[in-house]
């Protein structure tokens, strides 16, 4: 989502980049062995996350080609009922990886108006692991697996509607900082 015209950039990862320069450096000089090993280490993770990042901004690019914030709104807006209810818990369940990049997309699901509570039910089912499943089963049996599976997806929704109310209740005029 593309800032609103006057507003203010934000200038924090530039900062946040800064202090970790700064933080290389200070290490260089006083222990250029370990400055370079936490670099290289640094790479790795960065090499990692590479793949998972671009997934994240090509999905990024096609939610924002196909979706308009009219759809994003009837679907998993205020008005989305039953179905984006469906929607968080299926797309929580559904998810793999590491939570932290999903969360570029469910800020911009954000931006075009997904409630609060469904954006808290989809990372709170992420809980349910499909490939896990079969393990779960071996280890605690067909009931135990079904029966935290059930809690997890209604804790999910009990979270997502008390983010709901305290979205309401401290939101009133629908105004967020940004």
């Amino acid at each position: 989502m593309s800032p609103k015209r006057g507003a203010p950039v934000k200038v924090s990862g530039i900062y946040f980049l800064a202090l970790v320069l700064l933080a290389y450096l200070l290490l260089f000089g006083t222990t250029p062995d370990k400055a370079l090993a936490a670099l290289a280490e640094s790479w790795q993770v960065l090499a990692k996350l590479l793949p998972a990042l671009i997934v994240v901004i090509v999905l990024l690019g096609l939610f924002n080609y196909f979706f308009n914030p009219k759809k994003m709104a009837r679907f998993l807006g205020s008005e989305s009922g039953l179905r984006g209810w469906l929607i968080a818990v299926a797309g929580g369940i559904l998810s793999h990886g590491p939570a932290y990049i999903w969360f570029p997309l469910l800020s911009d699901l954000r931006g075009h108006g997904t409630k609060m509570g469904l954006i808290a039910a989809f990372i709170y089912v992420r809980a349910i692991k499909l490939p896990w499943i079969p393990l779960m089963v071996e280890y605690f049996g067909w009931p135990f697996t079904i029966i935290i599976s059930l809690y997890l997806i209604v804790g999910g929704v009990v979270q997502g509607l008390l983010i709901d109310l305290f979205d309401r209740w401290v939101f009133v005029d629908g105004e967020r900082p940004r």
